[in-house]
């Protein structure tokens, strides 16, 4: 099946100078997809040109005659530019014009966006953010919430482990992922009411709850889908992602210090280069938008081109995999299992 996916060309720091030429490279790898360039024409159409490159079948522009800004406010995006490329681009996956959406535009203003373009699914209160991370065991885990929702109940909590579970089976091609809940520890006792409130619904619930995890277990390989609100999911993402930033600047500054750090450096050049790659951010660019009646993947505002490619092939993969069928599906075996169970934590606990 033909994939279609409409780009913000002209979102992120950068522009049609890096979604334009990364989309030229995934069309010309995967010759089943097809890409929507949406934006300023004037601009996508200098960009193929210095390229060489034209518009064909396969690739096409939408106008569009609005920017959204990096800093601006989500509510002024959603009310005074309703023919920006971000909207225009989200329109298309409501209309059916494309089967997803990239977007390296302000994170607010695109889930503002597209919550009020797309809606949620039945049964989704809020989306999430989740994002792929790389682990010790060569292996991913997927985490979330990572910034969308500050507070949550402990029924958001719950939410948020169906749609990790649902991307994780479908794109990975695993029947019962691992769920875990971000905690200050690994006992049932730990963590607020919220999480323990969270943890029994889990229990009760059909996905494969592990129970609680704990900040090193993020990278650990522990479970596949790790459960946090967005507060603290952030949190620990920036901080993991500072760590490897002073990491790799002090080993940098070591094998620079004198000529037989350059010696040793050159010697183990070729395993550096090995992890480097697994590691590299670049890589695992590329944070869905969960719960909403249509796929939307954000890139990195200021990534390169290779960043981008693989927020495109993330979109590519979950619209393959049709994650937003499985999601509004496994919400509704969710609903129907804790409706017909005797409340163990409150008579009033709903999912959603």
């Amino acid at each position: 099946m033909d994939i279609t996916v409409a780009v913000d060309a002209m979102g992120g720091d950068h522009g049609t100078h890096v979604t334009v030429p990364a989309a030229l490279r995934f069309l010309d790898e995967h010759p089943d997809v097809n890409i929507v360039l949406v934006g300023m024409p004037d601009a996508i159409e200098a960009e193929l040109r210095a390229r060489h490159r034209t518009l064909g079948p396969r690739l096409r522009v939408q106008p569009a005659t609005e920017v959204v800004t990096m800093d601006e406010a989500p509510q002024s995006a959603l009310k005074n530019k309703k023919d920006s490329s971000m909207r225009v681009a989200i329109n298309l996956v409501k209309s059916g014009g494309a089967n997803a959406c990239v977007s390296a535009g302000n994170t607010g203003a695109l889930m503002a966006t597209a919550r009020f373009v797309l809606k949620t699914i039945k049964g989704i209160d809020r989306p999430a953010i989740a994002k792929m991370l790389p682990t010790r065991k060569n292996t991913f885990s997927c985490v979330l919430d990572l910034g969308a929702n500050v507070d949550c109940t402990p029924q958001h909590l719950v939410q948020f482990a169906i749609m990790g579970a649902m991307l994780v089976s479908a794109t990975r091609q695993q029947a019962r992922p691992t769920v875990g809940l971000l905690n200050i520890g690994e006992e049932e006792i730990k963590g607020n009411e919220v999480v323990k409130e969270a943890a029994e619904l889990l229990r009760r619930s059909n996905l494969n709850f592990h129970g609680n995890v704990e900040g090193d277990d993020i990278y650990a390989g522990t479970v596949d889908v790790i459960v946090a609100d967005g507060f603290t999911g952030n949190v620990a993402l920036k901080t993991s992602e500072g760590l490897a930033k002073m990491i790799a600047e002090q080993l940098r500054e070591e094998f620079l210090r004198n000529w037989w750090s350059r010696l040793l450096a050159g010697l183990a050049w070729p395993v550096l280069s090995r992890f480097k790659k697994r590691v590299d951010p670049r890589r695992y660019n590329g944070a869905s938008l969960l719960g909403l009646n249509g796929i939307v993947v954000k890139s990195h505002g200021g990534a390169d081109r290779m960043a981008f490619y693989w927020a495109l092939s993330q979109a590519v993969d979950e619209a393959r995999a049709g994650v937003t069928q499985r999601i509004a599906e496994q919400v509704q075996q969710e609903l129907e299992l804790l409706a017909a169970q005797p409340a163990a934590v409150s008579p009033d606990t709903p999912l959603a």
